[in-house]
């Protein structure tokens, strides 16, 4: 499904170049479940902007789904995105003039599913979250832990092909933590959906087929 080749990623500080990840070789099946781990600062975040095609690498090659996304235009590149990938952001990314019910509806809009069908899947998904009491209310309104759990719900809503994950249960209490490490599980194996996360927790970690580890942008163990 993806397949990353010699991928390096760098910024220009005055005359000297920083390096944030370095010639990362990896490949991830339809399927799969992985997660990254590393200290901060070791490119977990930056790895899974690439891979979520939010940010480019300096150099490398990336296909998905046996297309290079550094040869197809933007307009390609974004369709791919909106068809195969729910992204769940360390910083939720809700948009603060939508309400909850809004911002978990967005995915659908991009896929031409009709308002009654909307309807019923984004109802669902705020029962499956217990969070139908928030629908009207907007992000600002909202504790910590659930803009998180809107957040998790606007990824998956569309059932996408790969989820990616940036320390998905970073502001939920362990029993809501836990909750949604069985739902991406459960995501996982039932609906064969392909999930990478990054996160610090070992816990979290070992619901994951197999652990990458990186340390100062470069592969430890995978």
């Amino acid at each position: 499904m993806i397949n990353l080749e010699h991928i390096f990623k760098w910024h220009n500080t005055g005359n000297n170049r920083v390096f944030l990840l370095k010639d990362i070789n990896l490949h991830f099946d339809q399927g799969e479940f992985v997660s990254i781990m590393g200290p901060s600062g070791s490119g977990k975040t930056t790895l899974l902007n690439i891979i979520g095609m939010l940010d480019d690498a300096s150099e490398g090659k990336y296909d998905f789904q046996g297309q290079n996304i550094y040869q197809i235009k933007d307009k390609q590149r974004s369709a791919l995105y909106k068809e195969n990938i729910g992204f769940v952001f360390q910083a939720y990314h809700l948009i603060d003039e939508l309400t909850v019910y809004e911002n978990i509806e967005t995915p659908l809009l991009y896929q031409n599913i009709k308002s009654a069908e909307r309807q019923a899947i984004v109802a669902d998904i705020l029962d499956r979250f217990n969070i139908v009491g928030k629908k009207n209310l907007f992000p600002s309104q909202l504790s910590g832990g659930q803009q998180q759990l809107v957040g998790i719900a606007r990824a998956i809503v569309a059932k996408p092909k790969l989820l990616l994950a940036d320390e998905p249960t970073g502001n939920l209490n362990s029993k809501q933590g836990q909750e949604i490490m069985e739902l991406f599980q459960q995501l996982n194996k039932e609906d064969g959906v392909t999930i990478i996360q990054v996160t610090h927790s070992e816990k979290n970690a070992e619901y994951g087929q197999r652990i990458i580890e990186l340390l100062d942008g470069r592969i430890e163990k995978k």
